[in-house]
C-alpha cells in the first residue's frame, strides 16, 4: 500500500469534517438535509448550499486520487449529491399541480413550498402559514442542477422528469414581476409577510435561464427531446429589472448582503463590471462588523430587543434594531470565493483570516461555523453609542449548514484541491469579461411580387416571400402558439407554457422544425393587433428601438437575424409607390449602420451559417405532443384573429400536420366588403377595389371574444354618443359636455318612439364620412351587441362586429388616427404586450396611475395584474371616454419603450400618472397651437403614434418644442387639422417657420386666446401677452410639466429624511407627513420616497405641488446646519404663501397693475410667482428662503449669516 501524500491527508480531513458536521444529517430514505438535530425540516435553499461542500470533496477526490479508495470516495460523495438533487425533485414533484397553477396565477397561495419533511418529502405547514414563495430557491435548484449535470453528474433519470423541469423553467421565468418572500423569507422588513421584488430572486433566475438553456439533462447520453429550452427574452427582463433595482435589494431594504450570491459566485448574474463593484462596496461600508456582515439594515432577527414571542415588527419599533442587528459569517465565505475567483489573493488572505478568528473549535478538531453573532443583552447601549465595539456572542444554529459547507468549499479552492472552472463548469464567471460587437443581419423581405417590383423600380433587390422557398417566414404569434406545446406532459396534466408573446431576441434565431427552417417576423411589424403597426413612421422608429436593443442585449452565439417584412400597408395611399420613411429605412440599413446598430443587409440564404438555430425538437411527429388536442386548440390564444403571408401558404390539402396547424391558426377567408362606400363618392374611388381580386390578402373577420352588450334600456342615452368632439381634455377635465346627438345624426324613431336599428343600419348609407358611420356602429354595438346581424343589402352574418373590423380597416387606409383610436375603444382591442409594458415600469420602481386625478377616479397600480383586470380597470377609470381608454394604453406602451431604452429620462419619478400626462399634452398642444381646449384635445387624438410617442418624449425631456399644423390632403374626410411635431432650434423656432412661416404665425395669433389654466376657468389675460414677449409661461409651463410627471431635484427625498429627523413632521396641503417615518424606513428605501410622494400626490395643481417641491428643498439646506430642533409641524403650505406675498408685495412697490398681479383661484397663488425662474434676486428661491426665515424665526442661530 503506498503511502498517503500530504494532499491526501488534508483532504481526508475534511472528509472527516463534512461527515461529522453536514451528512450525518442526511437521511438515509430521501436523500435530504435536516436543518439540525432538533430540526426535521428541510429548506430546499439551505439543502443546495450545504451540499455544495460534498460536491466539491467528491471532484477533489477524484482529482487528486493517490489509490482505488479515493476513487471509491469520490463516486460514494457524488451520489450523496444525486441522491439529496433527487430527493428535492420529488417534494417538488408531488407538487406538481402548484406548478402548473402558478404558471397562470403567480399567486403567493399557489406556489411551491420552502421546505418539506426530510424523512418523508410531505410538507409541514400550510400553503399560507410560511413565506413559501421563494423564487430564488427553485432558481438555486435549476441553476445547481444545470451545473452538476454539466459536472458529469446524472441527476434526472426519466422524460416526465425533463418535461418537469421544463414547466420549472415557465415557473421561475416570470421571476422579473413576481413580488416574494426573498432569501431571508420575510419579505418586507417589518415582517409582516408583505411579498416585495427581490433583486436576489431576480437575479438567481436569470442566472439559472441563462444555465439551463439549450443544456441535455441526460448529459452526453442524451438526444434533443432531454434538451431544455429558454426564451432568452425572458433573461433579458429579468436582466434589465436586476440592473434597474441594484445595489437596492427591494423596496424596503437599501442594500443587503444576500446579493453577494447574485454578484458572484454562484450566480454571476451582472455582467457590468462597475455595477458589481458598487454592490459589492455599498455590502462592505454599510452592512460589514467584525464577525461577518448583517443581512440588512435594521434587520431585528435574534437581537436582544426582538420580542421573540411574536412575528412580525411594528413599523416603529425598527429604530430599535440599528447598530445592534446581528452579524453573520457566512457572507465572509462568499467574499473569500469571490476571491479566488478574481485571482485576489489578498482578498483570499484577508477573509481567511478573518474566519479562523471566528469559527467555533471542539476538542476533537472539528471547526464549527455559527450561524451568527448577537450583541450581548447587557451590553446593548455601548453598542448603541460605539458600533462595533462590544465582543459579541454565537447565537443561532451550530453549525449553520449553509456557512459550514461554503467554508469547506472556500477551503479546497484557496488550497488549490479545486480549480474555479470544476465547480462552474458553465463558465458564469466570464459574464463581466468582454463581448465583441454584435452585427444585425437584416432580411428585408417583399410581401408579393407586386412590392418586389415597386422596389426594384428604386433600385432596391429584395426577394420575395414565395422566392426564398423552401426557406419558411411566418409572423411571431405563430412562434407563440407553437411554443405553447413545450413541457406538455398528460400523465403530469401540464400545459405547457403559457400564451406570452415573443420579443425580438426570440424571433431572431432560426427555428428547425420537423426539417424545415423557419424564420418568423417581430411583434411590431405585426397590425391586427394594435393600430401602431399601421403608422408607417412608427414602424421605422420601432425598428430602430429593436436594432438597438439586439445590439446591447443578444448573448447567443452567431449573429441576430432580423426579418423585415415590407407589406402592402407600407405603400403610399394610391399604392403607386412605397413609403418615403420606409425607403429611407433600407437605405439606411444599406449604408450599414441605423440608429447606432451595425447591420448588416442581404439574403436570408447568405446568413444561414452565420445565424443562430434552434432545434424545437418537440414538435417532431414522434413525441407524443398532438398538434390538434381538441375541437377549438389553437383558438384558445388572444390572437386567433388573423391573416399571415400569403405566399408562404403551404397548399391547402397538404397532409403535413405542421402545415394545417399553422394554416388552422391564421385560418381566414378572403376580405370581405360590407360597408357601403361614404356617401359624398364623387372624388373617392372605392378602397378596397384593388385588393379585393387578390385573395393574398387574409381578413381578419374571426370573432373575438369578450365584447358582451351591456344591459341598456332601449331608449338610448344621449351621454353614449358624446359626439366626441365635445371632449376637452384642458378647461374642464372633469365632466364630458354631452350634447344633444339626437340632431346632429336624426336617429330614426319606430312607431313605439323607440330607435329603429333597422332604418339606422340604413342610414350607413347616406353618412358623408367614416366618422359618421362609427357613431352609427357606436349606437348600434350599444344596443345590440356585437354580434348582432344587421343583414346588410339583405346579406346575412354581417354582425356589427364585422363592419367595425372593416371600418377600422379603412380608417387605417386612410390613417385618421382620431377615427382608429375610437373604433380601438369599440373594439376593446388591447395592446398585447399592454401587461408586459405595465410589468416592465412596476419593474423598474415605477407606480402607474390610470385615470384622472383626485383619487376615487385616478386608480394606481402598483403590482403586476393579469391583461384582462389590466385592461377593465383602464376602462372604467376612463369612465364615459373610451378614447381615453385607448390613448392611456398606447401610451403606457411608449413610456416603456422609453424606460427600457432612456432610463435616465425617468430619474427621481416614482409615480407615472397617466391622466395627467394626457391633460398636460392636450394643455401644450393648446399652448402652442393657440387654439381652445376642445380643439387641442380633438388634435391630440388625431395624433399619429410617431408623433404622440414624440410629444410624449418632449414632455418627458422637458425640451422646448414646436407645433405646427400642416395642410391635409383635400380629399381626406377627416375634419381635424393635420399637426406635426418639431424640436426647437437654438432660436427658439423650428426650421420651417425661421423660412417664412412667422406670417402664418402672427395671423394665428390674433385670431386665437391663450388657453386657461387648468385650474382656473377665466382666461389669463390676453393684454400683457405682448409686453413679456416669448419667454411668457415658460417657467409656469415647466413647472407644469413637472408636477404632472412628479420629476423632483435628485437627492430630493434623502434631504426629506434628514429633516423629519429634525421636526414633528411636514404638513403639505392638509395632509402631515410624520417623523415617525423615519423609525421605520431608512433614508435610501424606496417605501420611504413612495411615501413622501404618495402625500405629495394629494395637492391637484401640478404646478403648486412643483412649489412646495421647492420650498421643501430650501427647507433642507436647513437640515444641513447645527439646528437640533426645528420644533413642530411643518406647514409648507404656509411657506409658499408667506414668500407669494412677499412677492406681491415688492411687485406692487414696482407699481405693477391689473393683469399681472391676477392671482389664481384654486390656490391664492400669483401667476406671475408661478412663471418666474428658481434662481436670481427676483427668483422664487429667494422669496421661499426669506418666507422660511420668517417663518421659523426661533429656531435658527442668531449669529447674521443666516439671512445670506
Amino acid at each position: 500500500m503506498r503511502s498517503r501524500s500530504n494532499s491526501g491527508v488534508r483532504l481526508d480531513g475534511y472528509a472527516r469534517l463534512v461527515q461529522r458536521t453536514i451528512l450525518c444529517h442526511q437521511n438515509p430514505v430521501t436523500g435530504l438535509l435536516s436543518a439540525g438535530t432538533d430540526h426535521k425540516d428541510a429548506w430546499v435553499r439551505d439543502n443546495i448550499y450545504s451540499i455544495l461542500a460534498v460536491w466539491g470533496l467528491g471532484m477533489a477526490y477524484r482529482k487528486n486520487a493517490d489509490r482505488d479508495e479515493d476513487k471509491a470516495k469520490a463516486y460514494e460523495l457524488e451520489q450523496n449529491v444525486v441522491k439529496l438533487m433527487r430527493g428535492l425533485l420529488q417534494c417538488m414533484m408531488r407538487q406538481v399541480d402548484k406548478v402548473e397553477k402558478f404558471k397562470r396565477t403567480q399567486s403567493t397561495k399557489d406556489c411551491l413550498h420552502a421546505k418539506y419533511n426530510s424523512a418523508t418529502c410531505a410538507t409541514v405547514v400550510g400553503d399560507d402559514q410560511w413565506g413559501h414563495l421563494q423564487v430564488d430557491a427553485t432558481s438555486l435548484y435549476l441553476l445547481f442542477l444545470a451545473q452538476m449535470t454539466a459536472s458529469g453528474l446524472r441527476i434526472i433519470f426519466t422524460l416526465d422528469e425533463v418535461t418537469f423541469i421544463q414547466n420549472l423553467v415557465f415557473y421561475i421565468e416570470a421571476a422579473y414581476k413576481v413580488a416574494d418572500y426573498g432569501i431571508w423569507e420575510r419579505g418586507d422588513k417589518t415582517n409582516q409577510g408583505i411579498p416585495e421584488l427581490n433583486a436576489s430572486s431576480v437575479g438567481m433566475a436569470k442566472a439559472a435561464l441563462e444555465a439551463i438553456d439549450e443544456l441535455d439533462l441526460f448529459g452526453a447520453h442524451g438526444g434533443h427531446k432531454s434538451v431544455i429550452h429558454v426564451l432568452p427574452d425572458e433573461v433579458e427582463h429579468c436582466q434589465s429589472i436586476l440592473y434597474s433595482m441594484l445595489p437596492r435589494a427591494s423596496t424596503s431594504k437599501e442594500i443587503d448582503a444576500g446579493l453577494l450570491s447574485i454578484i458572484s459566485y454562484p450566480a454571476f448574474a451582472v455582467e457590468d463590471l462597475n455595477l458589481v463593484n458598487v454592490t459589492k462596496g455599498e455590502i462592505i461600508s454599510k452592512l460589514q462588523g467584525r464577525y461577518g456582515c448583517c443581512r440588512f439594515l435594521r434587520d431585528g432577527y435574534k437581537t436582544p430587543r426582538e420580542d421573540p414571542s411574536r412575528l412580525h415588527y411594528d413599523p416603529a419599533e425598527l429604530k430599535l434594531f440599528e447598530n445592534i442587528e446581528c452579524e453573520w459569517p457566512v457572507f465572509w465565505t462568499y467574499f473569500l470565493i469571490d476571491g479566488v475567483f478574481n485571482e485576489d489573493k489578498i482578498q483570499v488572505q484577508e477573509y481567511r483570516e478573518a474566519l479562523e478568528g471566528i469559527l467555533i473549535r471542539e476538542k476533537n478538531g472539528i471547526v464549527l461555523m455559527p450561524e451568527l453573532y448577537a450583541v450581548p443583552p447587557e451590553k446593548v447601549d455601548e453598542e448603541y453609542e460605539n458600533p462595533h465595539s462590544v465582543d459579541r456572542i454565537p447565537v443561532g444554529k451550530l453549525p449553520h449548514l449553509w456557512g459550514q459547507s461554503l467554508y469547506v468549499l472556500s477551503c479546497l479552492l484557496a488550497e488549490g484541491f479545486l480549480a474555479a472552472g470544476e465547480i462552474d463548469p458553465l463558465n458564469r464567471r466570464f459574464s463581466t469579461g468582454f463581448k465583441p460587437d454584435v452585427v444585425v443581419q437584416v432580411t428585408v423581405l417583399a410581401e408579393s411580387n407586386q412590392i418586389k417590383n415597386l422596389l426594384q423600380d428604386r433600385g432596391i433587390n429584395v426577394q420575395s416571400i414565395a422566392d426564398i422557398h423552401p426557406l419558411r417566414v411566418q409572423p411571431a404569434r405563430i412562434l407563440s402558439n407553437l411554443y405553447t406545446m413545450l413541457g406538455r406532459n398528460k400523465n403530469m396534466k401540464l400545459s405547457g407554457r403559457p400564451h406570452r408573446h415573443i420579443g425580438v431576441l426570440g424571433t431572431s434565431k432560426l427555428y428547425m422544425i420537423r426539417n424545415q427552417i423557419f424564420a418568423f417576423t417581430p411583434q411590431f411589424t405585426d397590425q391586427h393587433h394594435f393600430y401602431l403597426a399601421l403608422d408607417n413612421q412608427m414602424i421605422v422608429e420601432m425598428l430602430k428601438t429593436e436594432l438597438a436593443y439586439l445590439t446591447s442585449c443578444w448573448r447567443m452565439t452567431g449573429r441576430p437575424t432580423l426579418t423585415f417584412p415590407i407589406t402592402h400597408t407600407m405603400l403610399v395611399d394610391d399604392g403607386t409607390d412605397i413609403h418615403p420613411a420606409v425607403l429611407a429605412t433600407i437605405r439606411k440599413l444599406e449604408d450599414g449602420y441605423f440608429g447606432g446598430a451595425r447591420v448588416k443587409i442581404g439574403k436570408l440564404s447568405e446568413f444561414l451559417t452565420t445565424s443562430f438555430h434552434t432545434y424545437l425538437s418537440f414538435l417532431d411527429p414522434d413525441c407524443d405532443v398532438k398538434l390538434f388536442d381538441g375541437p377549438n386548440e389553437g383558438r384558445n390564444s388572444p390572437d386567433s384573429e388573423y391573416g399571415g403571408y400569403p405566399a408562404d401558404f403551404c397548399e391547402k390539402e397538404s397532409q403535413d400536420e405542421l402545415d394545417q396547424y399553422i394554416n388552422d391558426v391564421l385560418q381566414s377567408t378572403a376580405l370581405n366588403s360590407y360597408l357601403p362606400p361614404t356617401s359624398k363618392t364623387a372624388n373617392q374611388s372605392p378602397v378596397f377595389s384593388a385588393n379585393h381580386s387578390t385573395k393574398e390578402i387574409l381578413s381578419i373577420m374571426a370573432k373575438t371574444k369578450g365584447l358582451e352588450a351591456p344591459a341598456v334600456s332601449m331608449s338610448l342615452p344621449t351621454k353614449v354618443l358624446n359626439n366626441r368632439k365635445s371632449l376637452n381634455l384642458v378647461d374642464n377635465p372633469h365632466f364630458f359636455e354631452t350634447k344633444d346627438c339626437e340632431n346632429v345624426l336624426h336617429l330614426p324613431k319606430d312607431a313605439h318612439g323607440d330607435l329603429d336599428c333597422r332604418k339606422l343600419v340604413e342610414q350607413l348609407k347616406e353618412c358623408p364620412t367614416l366618422h359618421d358611420q362609427a357613431d352609427i356602429l357606436y349606437i348600434l354595438h350599444i344596443l345590440k351587441g356585437a354580434d348582432w346581424d344587421t343583414e346588410l343589402d339583405g346579406q346575412y352574418g354581417v354582425t356589427v362586429h364585422c363592419l367595425l373590423n372593416e371600418l377600422y380597416r379603412k380608417a387605417g387606409l386612410s390613417q385618421e388616427w382620431g377615427l382608429i383610436r375610437y373604433i380601438s375603444g369599440i373594439l376593446k382591442k388591447r395592446v398585447e404586450v399592454l401587461a408586459e409594458a405595465c410589468t416592465d415600469l412596476l419593474s423598474h420602481h415605477k407606480q402607474l396611475t390610470v385615470g384622472l386625478p383626485p383619487e376615487p377616479r385616478e386608480k394606481i397600480i402598483t403590482t403586476p395584474l393579469p391583461p384582462e383586470q389590466l385592461t377593465d380597470l383602464i376602462y372604467e377609470a376612463s369612465g364615459q371616454d373610451i378614447s381615453i381608454a385607448v390613448l392611456t394604453q398606447e401610451i403606457i406602451m411608449y413610456l416603456a419603450m422609453y424606460v427600457r431604452s432612456q432610463p435616465s429620462l425617468f430619474v427621481e419619478m416614482l409615480r407615472l400618472r397617466i391622466g395627467l400626462i394626457i391633460q398636460v399634452m392636450a394643455t401644450e398642444l393648446a399652448r402652442s397651437l393657440k387654439c381652445s381646449g376642445e380643439e387641442a384635445s380633438e388634435s391630440l387624438m388625431n395624433l399619429s403614434p410617431f408623433d404622440m410617442k414624440n410629444l410624449l418624449h418632449h414632455i418627458l425631456s422637458g425640451k422646448e418644442f414646436g407645433v405646427e399644423r400642416s395642410l391635409r390632403p383635400v380629399d381626406s374626410s377627416s375634419s381635424s387639422p393635420a399637426i406635426s411635431i418639431h424640436e426647437m432650434g437654438h432660436s427658439g423656432a423650428t426650421k420651417p417657420e425661421r423660412s417664412g412661416i412667422t406670417k402664418l404665425k402672427s395671423e394665428m395669433k390674433q385670431r386665437g386666446s391663450t388657453p386657461s389654466s387648468p385650474t382656473s376657468t377665466s382666461p389669463t389675460g390676453s393684454k400683457g401677452e405682448t409686453s413679456w414677449g416669448d419667454r411668457k409661461g415658460q417657467w409656469l409651463r415647466r413647472r407644469r410639466l413637472d408636477g404632472a410627471i412628479n420629476r423632483v431635484p435628485v437627492g430630493f427625498y434623502e434631504k426629506v429624511w434628514k429633516i423629519l429627523q429634525k421636526c414633528h413632521g411636514l404638513s403639505i396641503d392638509g395632509y402631515v407627513l410624520p417623523s415617525s417615518t423615519t423609525r421605520e424606513m431608512t433614508p435610501c428605501e424606496i417605501k420611504f420616497a413612495v411615501h413622501v410622494e404618495s402625500v405629495l400626490n394629494h395637492v391637484p395643481q401640478p404646478e403648486y405641488r412643483q412649489l412646495l417641491v421647492e420650498a421643501i428643498l430650501v427647507l433642507t439646506f436647513l437640515s444641513d446646519i447645527e439646528v437640533n430642533s426645528i420644533g413642530g409641524i411643518i406647514h409648507v403650505d404656509r411657506i409658499v404663501h408667506v414668500a407669494n406675498d412677499l412677492f406681491l408685495q415688492e411687485l406692487k412697490s414696482f407699481g405693477a397693475t391689473g393683469s399681472i398681479l391676477e392671482k389664481d383661484i384654486a390656490t391664492g397663488i400669483c401667476h406671475f410667482f408661478y412663471d418666474s425662474a428658481p434662481s436670481g434676486a427676483y427668483g422664487t428661491m429667494t422669496y421661499l428662503t426669506k418666507a422660511i426665515i420668517i417663518y421659523l424665526h426661533d429656531f435658527l442661530p442668531s449669529t447674521g449669516c443666516a439671512m445670506q
